[in-house]
């Protein structure tokens, strides 16, 4: 009926994402007031605020099973959090810029951060231990995805490009080249055979993701496309 239910009015500054828990009884979202918040889907109900970051929260994410949650903030962390209790587990502290986003392995032992400081990180979700960093890009690297079946990385930057990445190696795949802004976001189909990716120069484009070849673009908006689902 497309009627709004409710509005989450419990952050004091600009919500930046907001994400359903993977069995949708929760919300997570991300604010430029330093926290991430959890509250109940049905109702709006705040649950939770995670506190820590000491800086804007520009992503947060639920793991695949739920149990726990990781942040990415522009105070150059990622942290993990206890979906239930709201208690910090650990912080990954490697990155030398302000991270952008992240995204966990469809198994949830993995996660990749992107960052502002030309980087996707990737780490071992259980420890927090870095296992390898991918370097190749020229400017900002603003979002980041695993494949469905967690072989494959893609990343989006400001250098008007998306790149994909092996995951178990960091290894370099593929460019995809064709924009001509910077890309905010890159979407894998649900079986991992094509990428949709979300312009500045007004457009998004779908590719596919073995070849790297354009299949089309999606044109008629008249500002910055900032992101693009299947």
């Amino acid at each position: 009926t497309g009627q709004q239910l409710m509005t989450l009015t419990q952050h004091s500054n600009r919500v930046w994402s907001a994400v359903y828990s993977p069995d949708g009884q929760r919300i997570v979202t991300a604010s430029w007031d330093r926290t991430a918040k959890v509250s109940e889907a049905e109702t709006g109900t705040e649950l939770l605020t995670l506190i820590g970051h000491s800086s804007l929260v520009r992503f947060a994410a639920f793991s695949p099973d739920g149990k726990w949650i990781v942040t990415a903030s522009a105070d150059q962390t990622a942290r993990i959090w206890d979906s239930e209790s709201g208690q910090e587990l650990f912080s990954f502290k490697d990155h030398k810029a302000g991270l952008r986003s992240a995204s966990w392995s469809s198994d949830g032992k993995w996660i990749v951060t992107a960052s502002w400081d030309q980087t996707a990180r990737i780490w071992d979700a259980n420890t927090g231990q870095e296992l390898m960093t991918l370097i190749g890009h020229d400017g900002y690297v603003f979002s980041v995805a695993y494949s469905p079946d967690g072989e494959r990385i893609v990343t989006t930057s400001e250098d008007q490009t998306a790149k994909v990445w092996g995951a178990e190696t960091g290894q370099h795949i593929m460019t995809l080249n064709g924009h001509n802004a910077r890309l905010n976001s890159a979407v894998w189909s649900s079986d991992g055979q094509r990428i949709i990716t979300a312009s500045w120069d007004e457009t998004a484009k779908v590719w596919d993701a073995n070849t790297g070849q354009e299949l089309f673009t999606l044109t008629g908006h008249n500002g910055n496309v900032l992101s693009a689902c299947w």
